[in-house]
């Protein structure tokens, strides 16, 4: 595929029509449409860890009982690290990347956990947790409830190589973390290991 384009030589004031190749879009229409999706359902899943504590399908009514009492978790940042996890994933899998990823934001492990949850992952590991309104429920509730899931990413979350909600600790770690494992590429954005 090419396409023609009308070029403007100004100091000449001559024009002339220049054909080149066009790139091939970096994803398909159906690839960009399923990751949209698949984003979106890790926005629902990180406001819901954040927000519900029961009926996690909505299936009824949204009732006061329905809401946690004690709200905790950033909510700002997961729609972005969750963006990020979704893409790198997408890289890692389209090149066959050695690639980890690093999350920065205290408070910030909705953007984490849901796509870990989506994947399977958090559910292979406890399976408490699983891909079901139950399981749903479950995860849910005991997100930054004490004794359940951290607000932020712990060494319980699948994929965590560390603890800690500073960006100063995030880049450390990177860094042993790359010349650890002679990783000629990595993102960090901040945190803890997102597992991708």
């Amino acid at each position: 595929m090419s396409e023609t384009a009308t070029v403007i030589n100004d100091q000449k004031r001559t024009r002339r029509d220049e054909t080149r190749p066009v790139p091939p879009p970096a994803m398909s229409g159906e690839e960009l449409s399923k990751i949209d999706a698949y984003w979106r359902a890790c926005n629902y899943l990180a406001a819901g860890m954040i927000y519900l504590r029961a009926n996690p399908l909505l299936r009824e009514p949204l009732k006061l009982e329905h809401i946690k009492q004690r709200l905790l978790g950033h909510w700002g940042t997961s729609p972005g690290l969750s963006f990020i996890y979704i893409h790198l994933n997408r890289l890692i899998k389209k090149y066959d990347l050695n690639t980890i990823f690093l999350a920065g934001p205290g408070h910030g492990a909705p953007g984490v956990l849901a796509p870990s949850y989506l994947d399977g992952t958090y559910s292979e590991v406890y399976p408490n947790k699983g891909e079901d309104e139950a399981g749903m429920r479950e995860f849910f509730k005991e997100f930054s409830f004490p004794g359940g899931i951290g607000s932020h990413c712990t060494p319980e979350t699948p994929g965590s190589m560390h603890e800690g909600g500073e960006l100063g600790y995030s880049v450390s770690h990177a860094f042993g973390a790359a010349y650890d494992r002679a990783c000629p590429r990595w993102q960090n954005t901040g945190r803890s290991v997102g597992h991708v």
